[in-house]
């Protein structure tokens, strides 16, 4: 695991091997480095790598930590996440950080420079970089990025050496820029972590007076650290929205960040805006178990259950839809901003969920409400859509027939399987069940990460195709910035020709039509879908709702066939 014999051949191969001079340096070495402490232990445990190497180093020193438990879920489960920590004591602080990430993302990974990739039994657990200050090998900093955009998690020190004695106490030296430019590259979340450790005055003292001589005490100073324990302070994410759209240089933008992981410990507001965490996720045995009560609306080809799911807030599957909403919204820059996307009405509404019973993973959901059902029990505020839209009084006979669709969500994990049109199969066996259920309608969200003229584009072509007056206005209208450019992109006259040219247009702009507003427009005969207003939720990060008006018995034909077949004949 460590051999002086080796570290002095490498690094002074000129010294002759059986010199007086070189026999005086290695003794002083074993001594300093506890080489024989380390030869034990790899002679002790030899079958130990990756994090049951890490978790024994820490057991042997019987190296401790704490924090506050309600801190532990700001580490996200999925997901790419940068995360960058303070390093007080430059040897077990970096394990017992490692540990503690590990439990909760196996899959993380430590940026780490030669020295310590050259500890074997670690290797798996580390990112290789020759430094921090910005001259990593190309294919290093291009295995870096490819980890995060798998959705990797990586722990990086941003000073790239042990904290020191400053002025005002312990502090890590300049931090390098190398986290943030990845963090940018990737538009990664940022996670700070405080360490609150020291290493001994003797250490600080030889700092001052010879900095080489400081790091040569490391190891010493890690072994001081036997039977003693550290305070881990996770602070919440920082979205990439939050650090990439400041007006400032990257030098200024990693001191403030180096604020903000200092003002941790001390309960103070930091610097940059945070997002709540996800909650993580529910057992799985839990899961499946609570999904057994459900009523079994159909089985897909791939042999994914359709089932049907009404209860409280607080059971296992309330609680992991909520989870999957917020997870899935904000990768469109969208969400509530808190743990779970739960709110009043999932109580007395039905879940539509798509479950896939081998991987134990519900990969979609809708939200449903019999309105007629809703309104006698509730009245018309237990409907969701009430609390963004006026009705009028002509929407009555809708409502007595309609069936709500809302806060519908793929995971991104099962994006581009078929998982959105096995939950029109569920919808189109919900209403073969319940043929009163004519009209369907409810809020399709767009991204406010959409651009303002991308907004309006949208919005313009779908008022102009398929706007039905006088039925619903939105609480908050949504407002054009300028309707000139509008009035003349569309001709008005033919909606295929329209659409062709909306998609061109927000494509020139990095653009799509988001997939409901495609499937809902082509879901039926001409005249069967209504966009009947347009509006801002604030509650919501200000996504813009467009409300939807469905006549399901002006389906098209063959799309009736595909989701409603028992009422195709």
């Amino acid at each position: 695991m460590l051999s002086v014999d080796k570290l002095v051949d490498e690094n002074y191969p000129r010294l002759k091997p059986k010199s007086w001079l070189s026999n005086t340096i290695k003794a002083l070495l074993r001594r300093l480095l506890h080489e024989r402490a380390f030869l034990q232990f790899s002679e002790d445990y030899p079958h130990l790598k990756g994090f049951d190497f890490v978790e024994q180093s820490l057991e042997s020193f019987k190296f401790t930590y704490s924090l506050q438990s309600n801190e532990i879920e700001r580490i996200p489960k999925t997901g790419r996440v940068v995360i960058i920590a303070n390093h007080p004591i430059g040897s077990l602080d970096g394990l017992a950080l490692l540990n503690m990430v590990g439990k909760i993302r196996p899959d993380v990974k430590v940026m780490a420079n030669q020295l310590l990739y050259n500890v074997k039994p670690i290797q798996s657990l580390l990112l290789p970089v020759n430094n921090m200050s910005g001259n990593t090998d190309r294919h290093q900093l291009k295995a870096l990025t490819q980890y995060l955009k798998a959705e990797g998690a990586i722990i990086v020190f941003p000073s790239g050496e042990v904290s020191r004695m400053k002025v005002n106490g312990i502090q890590d030296p300049q931090w390098h820029s190398g986290f943030l430019k990845l963090a940018l590259n990737t538009k990664s979340p940022i996670i700070p972590i405080h360490i609150d450790g020291k290493n001994s005055a003797l250490f600080y003292g030889a700092s001052m007076i010879y900095k080489p001589l400081s790091t040569l005490l490391l190891v010493s100073e890690m072994f001081k650290q036997k039977c003693s324990s550290i305070k881990i302070r996770i602070g919440e994410a920082i979205p990439y929205s939050n650090y990439s759209d400041m007006k400032l240089s990257l030098p200024c933008k990693v001191k403030l960040f180096n604020r903000h992981l200092y003002s941790l410990p001390k309960n103070k507001t930091g610097i940059f805006k945070t997002e709540t965490a996800i909650a993580h996720p529910v057992d799985r045995q839990i899961l499946a178990k609570a999904l057994k009560s459900c009523e079994l609306l159909g089985t897909t080809p791939d042999n994914k259950k359709i089932m049907l799911f009404e209860g409280p807030l607080d059971s296992p599957i309330m609680r992991e839809i909520g989870r999957l909403r917020e997870y899935t919204f904000r990768a469109v820059g969208e969400g509530s901003g808190y743990k779970r996307d739960i709110d009043p009405y999932d109580s007395h509404y039905q879940h539509l969920i798509l479950w896939d019973s081998e991987d134990l993973e519900i990969a979609g959901a809708y939200r449903l409400a019999d309105t007629k059902h809703i309104i006698d029990k509730h009245g018309l505020s237990g409907l969701y859509c009430s609390s963004l839209f006026i009705f009028n009084d002509s929407m009555n006979e809708y409502l007595e027939h309609g069936l709500e669709l809302g806060r519908a969500f793929v995971q991104p994990k099962y994006w581009g399987k078929r998982s959105l049109d096995y939950l029109w199969h569920g919808i189109g066996a919900y209403l073969t069940r319940y043929p009163h259920c004519r009209y369907l309608f409810g809020p399709v969200s767009i991204s406010n990460e959409m651009p303002q003229l991308a907004k309006d584009l949208m919005i313009y072509f779908y008022q102009m195709h398929f706007h039905k007056k006088t039925l619903a206005t939105s609480h908050h209208p949504y407002q054009f910035s300028d309707l000139a450019p509008l009035v003349s992109a569309f001709k008005g006259e033919c909606y295929e020709g329209d659409f062709r040219t909306l998609k061109d247009l927000l494509s020139n702009i990095g653009c799509s039509v988001p997939t409901l507003y495609k499937q809902y427009s082509e879901l039926t005969d001409p005249g069967g879908v209504h966009f009947l207003d347009f509006g801002v939720d604030p509650d919501f990060h200000s996504c813009v709702d467009g409300l939807v008006l469905i006549d399901s018995r002006m389906i098209k034909a063959h799309k009736r066939k595909r989701y409603m077949p028992d009422l195709s004949q």
